[in-house]
C-alpha cells in the first residue's frame, strides 16, 4: 500500500513537471507519460494498452515536432540557423527575468541572432518572428498533449 503511496506521489510530480516542461526548456510530454506510466504500475490506475500507446506515439510525434515546428517557422519565414540558436539562448536567458520572458525572450533572441548573421532588420524581424510562430505551436502542442494526460491520471485516480 504504502509503494502504492510513493508511486503516485511520483507520477503526479512527474504529470505537473511535465506540464511546466511544456513552457521550460523540459522534455514536457515526455515526463508526463513517464508519469502515466508509473501511475498505470499502482492500484489507482488502470490504463488500456491501446490508450497508453496511443498516448505514447503521440508523445514521441510531439517531441519529435517540437524540434522540426521552430526550424520550419524560421526557414519559412527566411531565417537561419542563427535564429535558431538566438532563439534558444534568449528562451534560457528569458526563464529568469518572468512568466513573459520566456516568449520575449525567444523572440529578441531569434532577432539578435540573426541580426548578428548580418541580416537586415526586416528580414532579420521576419525571420524572428517565424521563430517565435514556431516556438508558440510547439508550446500548444506540448501543453495539450499533457493535459490529455493530466485529465486521464485525474480521471483514473479521482474513479478509484
Amino acid at each position: 500500500m504504502w509503494f502504492d503511496i510513493i508511486l503516485l506521489v511520483i507520477a503526479v510530480a512527474l504529470l505537473i513537471v511535465g506540464l511546466l516542461g511544456s513552457v521550460l526548456p523540459l522534455p514536457g510530454p515526455p515526463l508526463s507519460f513517464a508519469g502515466l506510466l508509473l501511475l498505470q504500475l499502482t492500484r489507482f490506475a488502470d490504463f488500456n494498452s491501446k490508450l497508453l500507446w496511443i498516448l505514447g506515439l503521440a508523445t514521441l510525434l510531439v517531441a519529435v515536432l517540437d524540434y522540426y515546428v521552430p526550424l520550419w517557422g524560421l526557414k519559412r519565414f527566411g531565417g537561419s540557423s542563427a535564429g535558431v540558436w538566438g532563439s534558444t539562448i534568449g528562451l534560457l536567458v528569458g526563464m529568469f527575468t518572468g512568466p513573459w520572458g520566456i516568449f520575449i525572450g525567444a523572440f529578441l533572441g531569434g532577432l539578435i541572432g540573426e541580426l548578428l548573421a548580418g541580416r537586415d532588420s526586416q528580414t532579420a524581424t521576419k525571420a524572428a518572428f517565424g521563430s517565435f510562430v514556431g516556438f508558440l505551436f510547439g508550446i500548444v502542442l506540448k501543453v495539450a498533449l499533457c493535459g490529455v494526460m493530466i485529465w486521464y491520471a485525474g480521471a483514473a485516480i479521482l474513479g478509484k
